[in-house]
C-alpha cells in the first residue's frame, strides 16, 4: 500500500528544549495548523525541520525518537545553513520577489548554494523513507527545487507540489538569476498547485516564455512526459473555528478570559461601540500603514465616529533582526502614536496596538467580537485569517473588507474588496461596513460561510490528491504507449523477417530538432550516415516526408537514394529521378494571402514567411512566445474569411500557420505510394499533427510511432528526435 509523503519547511510541531528536557508543541501558522488534520487522518508522514538544531548525536536520537511518535520525520540543519537558506534565499529573495517587492531582494551565490543544498537534505531524507511508487506532496517556497531532484532520483514517485505564495508575472521572474533552474525544480511534479488562476496562469506563462515547452490548456509538454497545472484555494478547519466560536459566545461573562472580558468592558461602556479588527504578522507584503493612514482618513471624514469605533491591531513579531521589518514596526509604532494623539481621548484609544501572538481561543474572541475584519494586504498567496473570521462568526454578524491582491479575494466575492493601496477606496469601504443593514451582512456571511465550510482543508487536502492520482493515471496511459523493450523487440523481429520493408520518416521534431530559423535545420553527418545505411539494406526502401519545400529538400537530399515527398505531398521524387508534381493546381490565391501575411511579420517580430508551391506558411518560433500564439489565433480568423468557397485549408503545426490546398496531405500522398509499392512492413515515424493524417493512411498492421508527449492514433511513442536515431540505428544492426 502506498503512504503519503509530506515535505514543508516547517512541521506541524516543533521541539522546544529547556531545563526540563525536549517537548512537543504545535506549530502555529497557515499550513502547519491547516494540514495537520489531514496529516493526522491518514497513513501519512511529514519531512521537516523540526525548528532545533540539536547539540550532540544524542539529541538528534531524541528529536527524531519524539518526531516518529506524531509521524513525522526532522531534517537537520546547522545555523549557518538555516541562514542562508531561510533568512537568505527564501526569504530575502524569494519572498520579497514573488511579492513584487523588487527592491528588497537580495541576490547572493551564498544563498543560492545554501539554498540548493537544503533542498538535497530534503530530497534525501524523502528517497530514504519513501518506497515503490508513494506519493510525495511538496509544500511552497522553500522548496522550489524539491520535485526536480525526486523527479531524476526516484521517478517511480507520484509527485505533487504546492505553493502558498503568489506567483509573480514573467516580467518578474525573469528578474532572479536561477529563474530557469527554480522554473525547472517545480516542472519536476506531476502536478502544481497554486490558490488562484491568477497565479497558475503567470507560472504557465513563464514556462513557456523561460524554458520553452508547449503548453495546452493546463498541460505543460515536457519531452517525455506532461506536468498539469491547476487551481486549489486552500481552505480552513472550519468546524473547528465554528466550534471554538460557539463555546466563546456560549460561556458566561465571568468565566470568560481575561482578554475577553477586555474586550466586553470596551464595548458596553458607550452606547454603539465597534470594532474593526486587524491581524497580520509584521510584513511588508501585508500594507500595516496603508491600512492605519485610511482608518486616520476615515476618522477625519467621519468625525460622528469619534469615540464609537475602534481598530483592534494585533500584530505578530516577525524577523526583528532584518533591517527592513524593524524599520516597518517604527513605522507603525508612530503611525499608531499619531493616530491616538490626534483623534484620543481619556477613555478611548482609536487603535487598540498588539505587538505580539496570541493563542488560538484568544483570536477566536477577538473574530467573534468584531463588527468588521479589516484585512488589505498589498499582496497575499490566500490570507486564511479571512476564512478564520468568516468561520468564527456564528451569529454571521460581520463585515469583511479585503485587499484584492488577497488570493481570497477571488472566492469571497461577497466581501467589500479594496485596492490597498487607495487610502480613500480603504476608508470609505469602512465606512460602508459600518452602515450596511443588519440584512445585508448577514445575506453576505451567510454566502461565504457556505462556501468556505464546504471546501475545507480536508477538501481541499483531498481534492488536490484525488487530482494527483488522475494525472498519474493520464501519465500511465502516455507511458502505456512508450515503446518498451518488447515492443522494440516485436518490431525489429518484424523488419527482420519481411522481405520486403517501407519507412516513412518525418524530417523536422523526428529525425533533426528544432531550430528557431527553420533554415538552420541541416542534416548533420551522423544523420546522413543513418540515412544511407537504413537506404543500403536488402529490400529497404526509405522515404523521409515533410511539409519542407522541394527546393530544400532537393539541396539536402537530392543525390541520395531515399524517396522524397516535400511540401506535405504536393511533390514527389523517386531516387534519381526529377520531381513530380502530384496534384497541378492555381496559384492565384497567393496574391490575397500573402499580404496579409505580410501585415502579421509587421507587427510580430521574429515571425518570417516561407512559400511554396501549394502552400505560404508563417513561422513564428522566434517570435516572442505569447505575441506569438496571440497572432497565431488572429492570423487563423483573419484567414479563415478569406478561404470561404476556396479549395484552401489552414494548418497549424508546431509555430507555425500554413495556407495550403485542400486535399494535399502526407497520408494521401504516402498512401497513394503504397499502392504502386507493395511492401510487407511498414513504418512510420512523425511529431507533428500533419504526420496523423499519415497514421490515419496506413494500414493496420504498420508500426506507427508518434514522438513527443501529445495524444496521437500513433500506436507507440518516442520521446524525442535522439531516441528515433538510436532507434533506427538498433533496427539496422
Amino acid at each position: 500500500m502506498t503512504r503519503l509523503i509530506i515535505a514543508s519547511n516547517r512541521l506541524p510541531v516543533v521541539i522546544d528544549k529547556d531545563e526540563n528536557g525536549m517537548r512537543v508543541s504545535p506549530s502555529a501558522g497557515g499550513l502547519a495548523t491547516g494540514l495537520k488534520s489531514y496529516h493526522k487522518q491518514n497513513d501519512s508522514v511529514w519531512i521537516g525541520w523540526p525548528g532545533i538544531i540539536p547539540a550532540s548525536e544524542n539529541e538528534e536520537t531524541e528529536v527524531t525518537s519524539l518526531l516518529e511518535k506524531e509521524q513525522c520525520l526532522p531534517v537537520f540543519m546547522n545555523e549557518e545553513l538555516i541562514s542562508n537558506y531561510y533568512d537568505g534565499f527564501s526569504n530575502a529573495t524569494l519572498w520579497p520577489l514573488f511579492h513584487y517587492f523588487t527592491e528588497f531582494a537580495k541576490f547572493s551565490e551564498t544563498y543560492w548554494n545554501a539554498y540548493k543544498k537544503v533542498n538535497e537534505l530534503f530530497a534525501e531524507t524523502i528517497i530514504q523513507n519513501a518506497k515503490e511508487n508513494d506519493s510525495v506532496w511538496v509544500h511552497d517556497y522553500q522548496l522550489l527545487l524539491v520535485p526536480n531532484i525526486l523527479r531524476q532520483r526516484r521517478p517511480d514517485l507520484k509527485i505533487g507540489f504546492f505553493l502558498h505564495i503568489p506567483f509573480p508575472s514573467y516580467e518578474i521572474i525573469r528578474i532572479l538569476p536561477w529563474r530557469e533552474e527554480i522554473v525547472e525544480g517545480i516542472l519536476g511534479a506531476d502536478l502544481i498547485g497554486f490558490h488562484t488562476y491568477d497565479y497558475a496562469r503567470h507560472f504557465i506563462s513563464s514556462v513557456k516564455r523561460l524554458i520553452g515547452y508547449e503548453v495546452e490548456f493546463n498541460q505543460i509538454k515536457l519531452e517525455n512526459r506532461q506536468v498539469y497545472v491547476d487551481v486549489f484555494p486552500m481552505g480552513i478547519d472550519y468546524k473547528k473555528f465554528e466550534k471554538i466560536a460557539l463555546e466563546v459566545q456560549s460561556k458566561p461573562i465571568q468565566e470568560r478570559s481575561k482578554e475577553h472580558q477586555d474586550i466586553d468592558r470596551f464595548l458596553m461602556s458607550a452606547p454603539g461601540r465597534k470594532l474593526i479588527l486587524s491581524i497580520d504578522r509584521l510584513d511588508y507584503t501585508k500594507g500595516i500603514p496603508h491600512r492605519l493612514k485610511a482608518f486616520r482618513y476615515f476618522l477625519k471624514a467621519h468625525p460622528e465616529y469619534k469615540e464609537i469605533v475602534s481598530l483592534i491591531m494585533l500584530t505578530v513579531p516577525s524577523r526583528t533582526d532584518v533591517e527592513q521589518y524593524q524599520n516597518l514596526k517604527n513605522e507603525v509604532d508612530v503611525l499608531v502614536g499619531n493616530i491616538n494623539g490626534e483623534f484620543g481621548t481619556l477613555n478611548w484609544n482609536p487603535v487598540i496596538y498588539f505587538y505580539r501572538s496570541m493563542p488560538l481561543e484568544n483570536l477566536v474572541e477577538l473574530y467573534s467580537s468584531a463588527e468588521v475584519a479589516l484585512l488589505t494586504p498589498l499582496r497575499d498567496g490566500m490570507n486564511l485569517v479571512a476564512k478564520e473570521y468568516i468561520a468564527s462568526k456564528v451569529q454571521q454578524k460581520g463585515v469583511l473588507i479585503l485587499s484584492e491582491m488577497a488570493g481570497a479575494s477571488k472566492e469571497l466575492g461577497e466581501a467589500l474588496t479594496v485596492n490597498p493601496s487607495n487610502i480613500h477606496d480603504t476608508a470609505d469601504a469602512i465606512f460602508q461596513a459600518l452602515t450596511m443593514s443588519d440584512e445585508e451582512r448577514t445575506k453576505a456571511m451567510r454566502a461565504m460561510q457556505k462556501r468556505i465550510k464546504r471546501y475545507d482543508v480536508q477538501k481541499w487536502a483531498e481534492d488536490f490528491m484525488e487530482t494527483l492520482a488522475e494525472t498519474i493515471e493520464k501519465q500511465s496511459a502516455y507511458h502505456a504507449r512508450k515503446i518498451s523493450p518488447t515492443i522494440k523487440n516485436t518490431i525489429y523481429n518484424d523488419f527482420k523477417k519481411a522481405k520486403s520493408k517501407m519507412l516513412f520518416l518525418d524530417y523536422d521534431g523526428t529525425l533533426q530538432r528544432f531550430f528557431d530559423n527553420p533554415q538552420a535545420a541541416t542534416p548533420d553527418k551522423a544523420l546522413y550516415d543513418l540515412l544511407d545505411k537504413l537506404s543500403k539494406k536488402k529490400n529497404n526502401r526509405v522515404v523521409l516526408v515533410s511539409g519542407r519545400d522541394r527546393e530544400t529538400f532537393d539541396r539536402w537530399f537530392g543525390s541520395k537514394s531515399y524517396t522524397l515527398i516535400a511540401e506535405h505531398g504536393a511533390w514527389i521524387k523517386e531516387p534519381g529521378q526529377g520531381w513530380k508534381e502530384r496534384k497541378p493546381v492555381h496559384s492565384e490565391w497567393k496574391e490575397i494571402i500573402l499580404p496579409v501575411l505580410e501585415s502579421y511579420v509587421d507587427r510580430t517580430p521574429g515571425s518570417l514567411i516561407e512559400e511554396k508551391t501549394y502552400s505560404l506558411v508563417w513561422h513564428y518560433r522566434k517570435a516572442d512566445i505569447e505575441l506569438g500564439a496571440l497572432r497565431a489565433l488572429e492570423l487563423v480568423h483573419d484567414v479563415s474569411t478569406l478561404i470561404i468557397n476556396q479549395d484552401l485549408e489552414i494548418m497549424e503545426g508546431k509555430k507555425v500557420v500554413e495556407v495550403k490546398v485542400s486535399g494535399i496531405n502526407k497520408g494521401n500522398a504516402s498512401s497513394e505510394f503504397l499502392h504502386s509499392h507493395q511492401t510487407e512492413f511498414i513504418l512510420a515515424i512523425g511529431d507533428d499533427w500533419t504526420d496523423e493524417f499519415l497514421f490515419r493512411e496506413l494500414p493496420e498492421s504498420a508500426h506507427t510511432i508518434k514522438v513527443g508527449s501529445e495524444n496521437s492514433v500513433a500506436k507507440y511513442s518516442l520521446n524525442n528526435y535522439q531516441e528515433v536515431r538510436s532507434f533506427l540505428n538498433e533496427m539496422c544492426n
